[in-house]
């Protein structure tokens, strides 16, 4: 689990919840069911019309990475790598058969499949990155559904703000309830910029940054698997994966 991310989160909620108290507003001043509406089913509204269908169902699948983001472990795997080309020096590329039923990463069991069939090493990077590039602009794709819920819902949270002023201006006979209906038509604007710079901007940072993580380990496959199909020395491939773990 990400302990981060839930701290986080945690944070958010007490940050808005406790600075309302602080303000003197109360915690019922940050209920609406109305600002809810409009904008959290707005934003998603918006995110439907805007995001193809692709992206939506790949930003459903990588919101869980928030909490649990993808077990990534470059010098271990490194490791095996150098550990492949050696055992492919002594007995040659067949013997990384047993290898591949092995691995439970399809990126890495493609690239030991390219190997193992004697495919040139160029041909090796052309497929694995076509694959590498394919997968991160759909990781991307998902990310930017988050980060343009970013973008709509503090428009939104103004638009719910104008609808409850327009409601308040209907009712100026009584002066009365002037001060709650005008403070009521601001908590849209609050779940707005709320939403949008506390959760769903920050998501979609983070999920972009274990994308970008994510392709820097698969450059590393593709790199390494091509140098065990030209034959280099396992401790130059070694320190070539090395460059790839210290940036």
């Amino acid at each position: 689990m990400d302990i981060l991310s839930i701290l986080g989160l945690f944070l958010a909620v007490v940050a808005v919840v406790l600075g309302s108290i602080l303000k003197g507003s109360g915690v019922a001043a940050l209920v609406s069911s109305a600002a809810f509406v409009i904008v959290l089913v707005g934003t998603v509204a918006s995110i439907l019309i805007q995001a193809p269908n692709s992206a939506l169902r790949r930003s459903l699948q990588m919101f869980g990475w928030i909490f649990k983001p993808p077990v990534v472990k470059p010098q271990v795997l490194a490791e095996k790598i150098v550990e492949w080309s050696k055992t492919a020096r002594r007995k040659g590329l067949i013997s990384l058969e047993q290898e591949i039923a092995k691995e439970d990463d399809p990126f890495v069991r493609r690239g030991l499949e390219l190997v193992y069939d004697g495919t040139p090493p160029e041909t090796i990077r052309k497929v694995l990155e076509i694959e590498m590039d394919a997968r991160e602009q759909a990781d991307m794709a998902g990310a930017k559904v988050f980060e343009g819920m970013g973008v709509y819902a503090p428009t939104l949270g103004i638009i719910g703000a104008v609808l409850g002023l327009m409601s308040v201006m209907q009712n100026l006979a009584d002066p009365s309830s002037l001060g709650k209906g005008i403070a009521a038509a601001f908590v849209a604007t609050v779940y707005g910029i709320g939403f949008a710079n506390l959760f769903f901007l920050p998501v979609a940072s983070k999920l972009k940054a274990i994308t970008q993580q994510n392709t820097r380990l698969r450059e590393m496959i593709c790199e390494g698997m091509a140098s065990i199909a030209e034959g280099e020395n396992p401790r130059v491939i070694e320190l070539r994966l090395q460059s790839y773990i210290s940036q």
